[in-house]
């Protein structure tokens, strides 16, 4: 018996031992894809604020501005930190301030620059779809996706709704859709960081009212939207 035992636990032990032989550790591998693209949907925040102004004009409160939408990297150069991007997104864009637009009695559009304690609230706001192009540079590499950045490209818009909202005290006047707005609009923007968090500065080239429709005591209303925030990008 004693023989039978010993020669049990022998088998035994070098079955076990050719076992753990045989196990190999097997490595995953990893492919490196040297060909990446920096395709990104991104989401900016913007306090907006106008240029060219008329006199007496001020704002107040705080006009806040969102977008987002996608882009599409398309790398020039070998390493791939320089590139060109094109993509598409949708813009809220919203202004506390002192022009008002309201109606006479026969409906005619009136604008105004009106001090602060002759209304109660007085906004404006629009939607727009927009298409960014622009040209990139950031010292990325396929191992990492945190590297800084310095976006510039122009931005191009199409204003599909706007709304004015007049609260005088004793009538509200809101107007849909004026006529009098630029629907197409455009003008440069840069965005400039690290990682998520990038600045974002839009000064736009076209006035926001058309050329010669509104005027002010015979004065050409020739405001511009500039818009800065943050941005974030997001793979």
């Amino acid at each position: 018996m004693r023989l039978l035992f010993s020669c049990l636990f022998l088998v035994s032990f070098f079955n076990a031992f050719s076992q753990e032989d045989v196990k190999a550790e097997v490595k995953p591998i990893v492919k490196i894809d040297s060909l990446y693209r920096e395709d990104q949907f991104y989401f900016s925040v913007t306090y907006n604020m106008f240029t060219d102004i008329p006199q007496q004009f001020k704002q107040n409160k705080f006009s806040l501005g969102l977008s987002g939408g996608f882009l599409r990297d398309m790398p020039v150069n070998k390493s791939r930190t320089v590139s060109i991007a094109a993509g598409l997104g949708l813009s809220y864009q919203n202004y506390y301030q002192n022009l008002t637009i309201s109606k006479d009695g026969a409906g005619a559009v009136i604008y105004n620059v009106n001090s602060y304690g002759e209304f109660v609230s007085n906004r404006y706001r629009q939607y727009s779809v927009d298409l960014p192009i622009e040209f990139r540079w950031r010292n990325s590499t396929y191992e990492s996706t945190k590297f800084w950045r310095i976006y510039a490209g122009v931005k191009l818009s199409y204003v599909f709704s706007n709304t004015s909202i007049l609260d005088d005290g004793e009538n509200t006047y809101r107007i849909n859709n004026n006529d009098a707005i630029n629907k197409f609009q455009y003008g440069p923007y840069l965005s400039t960081g690290y990682n998520t968090w990038n600045l974002y500065l839009y000064y736009g080239l076209s006035p926001l009212f058309k050329d010669g429709t509104t005027t002010l005591t015979g004065e050409k209303v020739t405001m511009k939207t500039l818009n800065a925030g943050l941005i974030f990008y997001i793979l």
